[in-house]
C-alpha cells in the first residue's frame, strides 16, 4: 500500500474499553449458580500430615463441599515442564506440605465470605519437619529433604561449555558472587478461574474461563491430564490483568478448580487474593552466581567461569531450569568471549515454587556479565565504557555463534551504546561527579552503564494467524497469541491496514478462545509480533491474492493487472474507476460459497536476539543510604519498529521491573520459611512517585529471521534496565572502596557498605562456591535435559 501506515505511533484500539471500565475480567463474568472456592492453605513450611478435620466445616451455612486430596483423586500436578519427576506435586496436598501456602483443603461455598469462614474451621495436623530455605544451604548433603526418594535436594545439574581451564594465560582474574534475589511477579490481577461444566451446546463440556498467558496451553494441559478429549474443552481468556510470566499455563489451583466443578456439576470460581498471590503465585528470578573473568591488562576478555545456583523453589519448580536453559545460553552476552565453561545446580527449597518473570533468565544472565565487567574494569583502571568497547561483537561477525552455540541474528551493540552516551551526556555527568566527589557533597552521584543482548522468541517458533473480509468489508483477525497489555488489536490491525488498505477501525480481532481460534502457542518470551505478527502478513497476502482473482473475474480482467489504490479498493491499473470495494469483492465471494479467508501458520527458523544499552543516573544520600533514580536513559533494538508508541510502551514497562528489583523488591522468608514480605505493606513494590520519566530511544537492526524484519521489546527494559541501576549505586560509592551491594540496593544496604567502607571493614566480593559444583558434570538422574530447558518460551 502507498504511504504505509507502519512505522507510525498508531493509538492503542484496545484502551478505551479499559479506561472506561467496560472491559470484563474473570471476577466479572455474570455465571449463574456460581459456587465460590477458597482453599486452606499451609501455615508451615515443611510439615507431614497427620490429618484433615472438615466436619465443622462442612456443617457452616452456606457451604456446598469441602474436598481434600483423596476426596477428589485428581492426577499429579504438571506445570509448564517437568524439572524433575521425582518431586511430583498433587493438587492438594497429601502425605506432605512442603511451602508456606501449599494448598491441603478447598472450600465450595454460595458466597466468597461463607468460603472463607468455613476455611477457617478445617483443623489440619500437622508434623513439622526442618525446612530448607537457602537454596545453597539446601544443596549440603544434610540439608532437610524434600522428597526422601530422591535422596538429594538437588533437583537438575549441568555443565556445558569448556572443559578446559578457561582462564588460563590471564593477566587478571576478577571474582564476584552476586545474588540475582527472589522477587514476586505481583500483576495487578492475581490468578482467577471459573469453570462451567456441561454441554454448551457446540460440542464442549467443559467451559473454563481463566487468566492466562496462553489459552491453548491450558485447554492441552487439561487435556493432557484429566484424560479429556481436547475438542470437548473451550477455553477463553477474557481480559487478563498483567501476567509478566506469572500465568504461563495451567496453576495446581486451576486444576482443582476443575475437578471440583465436575464433582459437583457446578460452575465454580476462584479468586485469588493478594496476599494468597504473593505465596501462591511461582516466584521469579532466584539465582546465586559464582562468576570468574579473566583478562589481559588492556581489558580484552580470555575467558568466563559461571558456576550458577539456581532456586526451584517447592516441588521443583520450572524456574528453576531457567539457570540451565535462558541464562546459560545468553553467557556470553555481547562480548567476545574466546572461552566459557558453564556449571548449574538447582535446589529444591521450602519456599513458593519458582516460575518465570519478566525476562525469564535472561536479565539474570545480563547481570552477571555486567557486573563482572564492570568489577574488572575497576580493577585494571579502565572506564567501563571503554572497557565495553574494547570486547564488544562487531556488525560484521553476524549471524554469530557464541561458545556456548547460540546463534545471534544481527546486531550493533555498539551503535546502542554510542547513543545511550550521546543522549546521557556521559562526559558531562562524570564531570559533574567529579566535582561532587571534591566538595564532599552529602549527596554523590552514580552513573551506571549496562549492554545487554537477549533471546526472543525461542523454542518451537510458529503460530497462527487467520484473516476473514466480512460482508461489511471491514475484515476479522483471528490469532494464537493471547494479549494481556501488549497492544496486538492495534499491532494487528495496523499490518492488515496496510497490506489490505482496510481502515483500522473496521478490523475486528478475535484471540484467547479456543473455540474461535484452532490452535496457538499464547504469549510469552517477546514472540507475539514476529511470529503472529507475520503470520497475520501472510494470511492477508493470501487473502489478497484470492480477492485479485475474484475482482479479476468481475472485471473481466487478468488477475495480473489488478491493483490497490490508495483509497484500499481494488481495481484493474489504470483505470481507477474499475475500483471494487471490498464489500464488493466479499459478496462475489459468499455467492460463490466460498468465504473471503485465509489461515497461515508462520514458523520462524531460529530465535531473535534483540538488544540495547542503558545509561542510569542516582544520586546517594551518604549519611542515610538513600538512593534517587534521577534519569534512567534506554537505547534499546528490537529490529524493525512498526508503532514506536507501543515500543515506548513495553520500554517504560520493562525499565520500572528492572528498576523496582534493583532498588526495592526483594521476596524474604525466616529460618522456618515463613514469608516475611507476603503483602504490600512489606513487600517492597515501587509506585509512579518512586520513579522518574524514562528517556527512550532506539536504534533499528532488522533481523533477517521473518519479512517484517521484527524482534521482541517485551522484555528488553528489564533486562537493561536492572544492571545499570545496580552498577551506579556501586559507581556512586566507588571512590570509598565500596566494590559490590547485592540486590536490591536498599537503604541498609548502602549505608551499611559506606560505613564498612569507611571502617575499612567492607566484606570480601567472593567466596569459594559449595561443594556441589564437584558433581555437576555428572548429571545422571539429575532432571531435565539442557535442550528442553532452552525452549522455554515465558
Amino acid at each position: 500500500m502507498p504511504g504505509s501506515i507502519l512505522g507510525t505511533a498508531v493509538v492503542r484500539v484496545e484502551d478505551p474499553d479499559l479506561l472506561t471500565g467496560r472491559a470484563n475480567f474473570v471476577d466479572d463474568l455474570p455465571i449463574s449458580g456460581v459456587l465460590h472456592l477458597t482453599f486452606v492453605r499451609s501455615p508451615v513450611a515443611h510439615a507431614r500430615v497427620r490429618s484433615v478435620d472438615m466436619a465443622d466445616a462442612r456443617a457452616m451455612p452456606g457451604v456446598v463441599a469441602v474436598f481434600a486430596a483423596e476426596d477428589l483423586g485428581l492426577p499429579p500436578y504438571q506445570g509448564l515442564m517437568v524439572l524433575n519427576p521425582a518431586c511430583e506435586r498433587q493438587p492438594l496436598a497429601t502425605d506432605k506440605v512442603r511451602f508456606v501456602g501449599d494448598a491441603v483443603a478447598v472450600i465450595a461455598a454460595e458466597s466468597r465470605a461463607a468460603a472463607i469462614d468455613a476455611a477457617e474451621a478445617v483443623v489440619v495436623d500437622y508434623d513439622e519437619l526442618p525446612p530448607a530455605i537457602d537454596p545453597e544451604r539446601a544443596l549440603a548433603p544434610d540439608a532437610p529433604l524434600q522428597f526422601e526418594a530422591l535422596g538429594t535436594n538437588r533437583a537438575a545439574a549441568m555443565h556445558a561449555g569448556s572443559d578446559d581451564d578457561v582462564l588460563a594465560g590471564s593477566d587478571v582474574v576478577v571474582r564476584g558472587r552476586f545474588e540475582n534475589q527472589r522477587i514476586a511477579v505481583m500483576p495487578m490481577e492475581a490468578s482467577a478461574i471459573a469453570v462451567v461444566p456441561g454441554d454448551d451446546g457446540n460440542g464442549h463440556d467443559l467451559t473454563v474461563y481463566v487468566s492466562t498467558q496462553m489459552p491453548h496451553g491450558v485447554a492441552n494441559k487439561l487435556s493432557e491430564t484429566l484424560g479429556l478429549p481436547v475438542e470437548t474443552i473451550r477455553v477463553i481468556a477474557p481480559h487478563v490483568g498483567g501476567a509478566f510470566g506469572g500465568k504461563p499455563g495451567l496453576a495446581a489451583e486451576h486444576l482443582v478448580a476443575v475437578g471440583v466443578a465436575r464433582h459437583l456439576g457446578r460452575p465454580v470460581k476462584w479468586i485469588e487474593t493478594r496476599s494468597e498471590n504473593l505465596v501462591a503465585m511461582p516466584h521469579g528470578r532466584g539465582q546465586v552466581q559464582y562468576v570468574e573473568l579473566g583478562c589481559k591488562h588492556d581489558g580484552t576478555i580470555v575467558g568466563l567461569r559461571l558456576r550458577i545456583v539456581g532456586d526451584a523453589g517447592a516441588y521443583a519448580g520450572f524456574g528453576g531450569a531457567l539457570a540451565l536453559g535462558p541464562t546459560r545460553i545468553m553467557a556470553q552476552g555481547v562480548y567476545r568471549i574466546p572461552a566459557i565453561s558453564f556449571d548449574a545446580a538447582v535446589a529444591v527449597t521450602n519456599t513458593t515454587p519458582m516460575g518465570a518473570f519478566r525476562g525469564a533468565g535472561r536479565p539474570e544472565a545480563a547481570a552477571l556479565l555486567e557486573r563482572i565487567v564492570d568489577l574488572a574494569a575497576d580493577e585494571l583502571d579502565i572506564d567501563p565504557v571503554d572497557m565495553r568497547r574494547r570486547n564488544f561483537l562487531q556488525p560484521s561477525d553476524f549471524p554469530f555463534t557464541t561458545v556456548v552455540g547460540t546463534t545471534y541474528d544481527s546486531g550493533d551493540y555498539e551503535a546502542a551504546l554510542n547513543e545511550a552516551l550521546r543522549h546521557a551526556g556521559y562526559d558531562e555527568l562524570r564531570a559533574e561527579q567529579r566535582q561532587r566527589r571534591m566538595r564532599g557533597d552529602r549527596w554523590q552521584l552514580g552513573i551506571g552503564v549496562s549492554a545487554y543482548v537477549e533471546v526472543t522468541a525461542g523454542g518451537a517458533g510458529s503460530e497462527f494467524a487467520s484473516v476473514t473480509i466480512d460482508t461489511d468489508g471491514g475484515a476479522t483477525i483471528r490469532v494464537g497469541t493471547s494479549a494481556h497489555g501488549q497492544g496486538h488489536a492495534t499491532s494487528f490491525a495496523m499490518i492488515v491496514a496496510d497490506r489490505l488498505g482496510i481502515a483500522m477501525d473496521q478490523v475486528r480481532f478475535v484471540q484467547s478462545d479456543t473455540s474461535e481460534v484452532p490452535r496457538g502457542g499464547g504469549t510469552g518470551g517477546s514472540r507475539s509480533l514476529q511470529l503472529a505478527g507475520n503470520a497475520v502478513v501472510g494470511a492477508a497476502d493470501l487473502v489478497l491474492e484470492r480477492a485479485r482473482q475474484l475482482a479479476a473475474q468481475l472485471l473481466e480482467a487478468n488477475p495480473d493487472d489488478i491493483v490497490m489504490t490508495d483509497d484500499g479498493r481494488l481495481a484493474v491499473a489504470g483505470v481507477p474507476a474499475s475500483a471494487l470495494s471490498w464489500e464488493r469483492v466479499a459478496a462475489a465471494a459468499a455467492d460463490a460459497n466460498e468465504p473471503l479467508a485465509a489461515e497461515f501458520d508462520f514458523r520462524q527458523e531460529g530465535a531473535t536476539f534483540p538488544f540495547g544499552a542503558h545509561v542510569a543516573v542516582v544520586e546517594i544520600d551518604v549519611d542515610t543510604g538513600a538512593v534517587r533514580l534521577l534519569r534512567h536513559i534506554a537505547v534499546d533494538d528490537c529490529g524493525r519498529i512498526l508503532n514506536p508508541l507501543l515500543v515506548a510502551g513495553q520500554q517504560h514497562g520493562g525499565i520500572a521491573q528492572g528498576v523496582a528489583q534493583a532498588l526495592w523488591e526483594q521476596y524474604v522468608y525466616d529460618e522456618q520459611g515463613n514469608p516475611l514480605t507476603s503483602n504490600l505493606a512489606d513487600y517492597g513494590m515501587p509506585s509512579a512517585a518512586e520513579l522518574p520519566s524514562f528517556e527512550t530511544l532506539n536504534t533499528e537492526t532488522p533481523t533477517p529471521l521473518n519479512g517484517l524484519g521484527a524482534k521482541g521489546i517485551g522484555e528488553s527494559g528489564t533486562i537493561g534496565s536492572m544492571p545499570a541501576v545496580q552498577n551506579a549505586v556501586i559507581d556512586g560509592l566507588s571512590y570509598l572502596g565500596v566494590r559490590h551491594i547485592d540486590m536490591p540496593c536498599s537503604p541498609q544496604r548502602v549505608w551499611s557498605a559506606i560505613r564498612d567502607a569507611r571502617a575499612g571493614t567492607l566484606p570480601p566480593v567472593w567466596r569459594e562456591p559449595p561443594p556441589v559444583f564437584n558433581s555437576t558434570r555428572d548429571t545422571a538422574g539429575a532432571g531435565v535435559a539442557a535442550e528442553a530447558a532452552d525452549d522455554i518460551d515465558i
